[in-house]
């Protein structure tokens, strides 16, 4: 869904009106900051962050013209923060609401998706999520894409933290055993 707004901050970049820098930052700043932050657990490292997608934003568009700037943004958020996240994580180890939700996830995903194409996994993962109720879906988004906290997904969802575990306990499994009918190797 475009909305005005957004139309007019794509149109600055594609004019390579620096405006389009400072109306995105306005507009997206604390959206983008939270990805950063979730993902990396250090408010200098999600304003770099920011700083770098508004940087990548300025580079690709033109040519990129985004449907939903808000998702577009994100996504270049999110893999800078998991890049960033990658790079301090061999260094050291470092707790971020990252590493717990990758640890939830376990073997499900990762041992999958070195054995077969990324596409067709997340094509199957996508049709998965279709398979389960909203909430389930909304809260497996919130933590496995955005990183967010249990008990923010909880207070999102009005129900309680073990409610939002058990929630997400259920889909994991259900996401493995749909895998699995599908032929994927676990």
């Amino acid at each position: 869904m475009k909305t005005v707004q957004d139309e007019m901050i794509v149109e600055l970049f594609w004019k390579r009106d620096e405006a389009a820098l400072s109306e995105t930052e306005n507009k997206y700043r604390g959206y983008l900051s939270k990805i950063a932050l979730n993902i990396l657990s250090d408010l200098e490292d999600a304003r770099e962050i920011v700083n770098e997608t508004l940087f990548r934003a300025w580079n690709s568009i033109p040519p990129q013209r985004p449907d939903i700037l808000k998702t577009y943004l994100g996504k270049l958020a999110r893999q800078l923060s998991i890049d960033v996240y990658r790079r301090e994580h061999r260094k050291k180890r470092i707790s971020s609401e990252l590493t717990v939700s990758l640890e939830e996830l376990g073997d499900i995903i990762f041992e999958t998706e070195q054995s077969c194409d990324l596409s067709l996994l997340g094509e199957a993962v996508d049709a998965y999520l279709k398979t389960v109720s909203k909430s389930a879906r909304t809260a497996f988004v919130q933590r496995y894409y955005f990183a967010d906290a249990l008990k923010d997904i909880a207070k999102r969802q009005g129900v309680s933290e073990s409610a939002v575990k058990s929630m997400l306990f259920r889909t994991r499994r259900g996401l493995k055993e749909y895998l699995e009918k599908e032929g994927f190797e676990i």
